[in-house]
């Protein structure tokens, strides 16, 4: 038996490839990880996709980074569309929900290409800016990475049902 739930709405299951293609292109989620007192904590972060793992940047320390310490499972979620329907009382929505493991990085060289692919993912092109960004706050930026292990996406019956039949 897999660790993971399987979709109980199969119908709406995105495919593997969307689901990526949504992580891979979206600029924000919520990661949610086990917080203090065991409550969960989920909060907003920009990220950045590559090769099966998500990369974050964040303070030296603070409430993320205890509760990474202290737990290395995680969730990660983005909503790509959220459109609300008043008259029809839904959303036509498609989102997508990671599954992992998340751990700071500590060797220097892969801290810095992690950084690297985040800044080239919000400011792409502008090589000499992000080498100053870097020299000036790199030492107080801890990188994070998290591991997907089972990734699922979801979109709305509507949407699966404006879909063309195969």
């Amino acid at each position: 038996m897999s660790e993971f739930r399987e979709m109980r709405r199969k119908r709406q299951q995105l495919s593997d490839a969307e689901s990526l293609d949504i992580l891979k292109k979206a600029t924000a989620g919520t990661l949610a990880l086990l917080g203090d007192g065991g409550y969960p904590y989920a909060v907003p972060i920009s990220y950045v996709y590559a090769d099966g793992a998500l990369f974050f940047h964040s303070a030296l320390s603070g409430h993320k980074v205890d509760a990474i310490r202290s737990c290395d499972k995680a969730s990660f979620c983005v909503i790509e569309q959220d459109s609300v329907q008043p008259e029809l009382y839904t959303t036509f929505y498609r989102s997508v929900i990671a599954f992992g493991r998340i751990h700071i990085i500590e060797d220097e060289a892969d801290r810095l290409a992690a950084a690297r692919l985040l800044g080239n993912k919000y400011n792409p092109n502008h090589d000499e800016a992000l080498q100053k960004e870097l020299e000036s706050g790199f030492a107080r930026m801890l990188v994070i990475r998290f591991d997907i292990e089972h990734l699922t996406g979801k979109e709305a019956i509507e949407l699966v049902r404006q879909r063309p039949r195969q």
